[in-house]
């Protein structure tokens, strides 16, 4: 095990109970298990097959259960150089690095040009303590980031309300636990 690491369990799917190997970062914040579980109920039926961005990856927890319940595609995006190695690592240990990318980027920088594909799945749980949030919600907005119907996740600390999101993007579910507030968008359908 990575020094400095604990580890968190993959919750549903393939992988099922499998732990992952974490990082003991100040602000990294696995999204804790209650938490995910709700998310991937509410996603049950869109994740299988689904091309999915785990922005601010982290831990790289969302990301990596997104893939063990059937994702087809994921992109996780982590600034800091050992905790991206460390996302690498669980997806080597778990078999899973055929279905996806890890990019050790800054969100922002990989914001600057739209994938070859849109996403039907984005996670997003910035530091909190900066205005990331804002800056990326307005550019998955763009034409090319998101497919029709996408479902956006986001998490945020509770005591700040739900996020301003882009115009069109609806607000499909929403909890707390604890200190987190997070959040289910999805992208109106315009026919």
């Amino acid at each position: 095990m990575a020094r400095n690491s604990h580890t968190v369990r993959v919750i549903g799917g393939e992988h099922r109970r499998r732990p992952l190997k974490v990082l003991d970062r100040p602000g990294l914040r696995p999204t804790p298990d209650r938490v995910r579980e709700t998310l991937f109920n509410w996603l049950a039926a869109v994740t299988p097959g689904a091309r999915a961005l785990d922005l601010f990856a982290g831990s790289g927890v969302l990301g990596l259960e997104a893939l063990s319940r059937g994702a087809a595609w994921c992109d996780l995006v982590e600034k800091d150089g050992g905790a991206a190695r460390l996302i690498g690592d669980n997806l080597d240990m778990l078999r899973l690095a055929e279905r996806a990318r890890v990019h050790h980027a800054d969100a922002l920088a990989f914001l600057r040009k739209p994938p070859a594909r849109p996403y039907d799945l984005a996670f997003l749980d910035p530091p909190y303590a900066s205005d990331l949030l804002g800056k990326a919600l307005a550019v998955l907005a763009e034409p090319g980031w998101l497919a029709p119907e996408a479902r956006i996740y986001v998490e945020l600390p509770s005591r700040q309300g739900a996020p301003v999101v882009p115009d069109g993007w609806v607000l499909l579910r929403q909890g707390e636990a604890g200190e987190v507030g997070y959040y289910l968008f999805e992208i109106s359908s315009t026919d």
